[in-house]
């Protein structure tokens, strides 16, 4: 038979005030109360906890050693319930995130560090992956939050619109076309091109204006990730289309960067699996990142 928690509250109790009496007096109830209870639990667990006399009561050797189990599972308990507030107030220890390599340089460092401010105890762990790795993540719940690009064909995601942004043009910084205030299609005929990987959505947007422009180029390189075409941009080998997220925080004496006319829109998306409950880290990571990507259009649309 378990043990009655409220017996061994009030051993610990007259432990504590070393004395049934001032025990009693604490707690504001009879001292026969507890004396009653003491004994139904010396009985309950077959050994004396206390020597009576004139002057009190004294710990027995068995006592001694029973009242050191009290306090270790006290200590437990505490621990939890100091677990469960904390899960209560910031929610469960470890934050994971699933983003495109685009992010990582300034963006995602930004957010991080703010919701960190915020959360000294919580860990951050950020995955880079490919957009359909991002979107796998979260769709079988590996991660508490995603940001890539549009994809189809992905089932318990919740997918929001979190920003789109429009591409811009990267030159070599002594290209011919460093002057213009824009770039057009008729401008690029017969540039050497470091394009995007066969699958990003712009590129068959880009390739698209091209044909109906009747403009040829010649691709050079096919590089997936917008950073590593900048660099080879700076190299010299040629023009690049690229998310302006990467292009301004890459942006160098080597570079420049230009409107692309017509415009020709990226699409971030704020991704959260939709088969399981949102932590509140989730959802305040997601607050900042709402917040920092609205800061984000607003300076562009000022440097523009």
């Amino acid at each position: 038979m378990p043990l009655n928690p409220r017996h061994v509250d009030l051993f610990r109790e007259v432990v504590r005030h070393n004395g049934i009496t001032k025990a009693a007096l604490s707690l504001r109830v009879g001292q026969p109360f507890i004396s009653r209870a003491i004994a139904r639990l010396e009985r309950e667990i077959g050994f004396a906890l206390f020597e009576r006399g004139r002057g009190g009561v004294t710990l027995t050797p068995e006592g001694e050693i029973f009242l050191r189990e009290v306090e270790r599972n006290q200590a437990g308990l505490e621990y939890l319930a100091r677990a469960a507030r904390g899960i209560r107030e910031r929610g469960s220890g470890t934050l994971r995130i699933a983003c495109l390599p685009a992010f990582t340089y300034s963006l995602m460092p930004q957010i991080v560090s703010s919701f960190l401010r915020k959360n000294p105890d919580i860990v951050v762990s950020v995955a880079v992956h490919s957009p359909e790795r991002v979107w796998s993540l979260v769709a079988s719940g590996q991660c508490d939050v995603g940001l890539a690009r549009p994809q189809a064909g992905f089932a318990a995601v919740d997918d929001e619109l979190l920003m789109t942004t429009e591409a811009v043009c990267v030159l070599p910084r002594q290209h011919r076309l460093r002057s213009k205030r824009s770039i057009a299609a008729q401008d690029l005929r017969g540039e050497p091109m470091i394009a995007a990987s066969p699958s990003a959505p712009h590129r068959s947007r880009f390739e698209r204006v091209l044909d109906e422009a009747k403009v040829e180029i010649k691709t050079v390189a096919e590089i997936q990730y917008s950073m590593q075409r900048c660099a080879l941009v700076a190299q010299g080998l040629g023009f690049s289309i690229v998310d302006p997220i990467v292009a301004r925080d890459f942006a160098s004496s080597k570079i420049v960067l230009k409107p692309f006319v017509p415009r020709l829109e990226i699409a971030t998306m704020l991704l959260l699996p939709s088969q399981r409950p949102r932590s509140r880290l989730a959802l305040q990571f997601c607050d900042l990142l709402r917040a920092e990507t609205a800061q984000y259009r607003k300076s562009a649309r000022v440097q523009a």
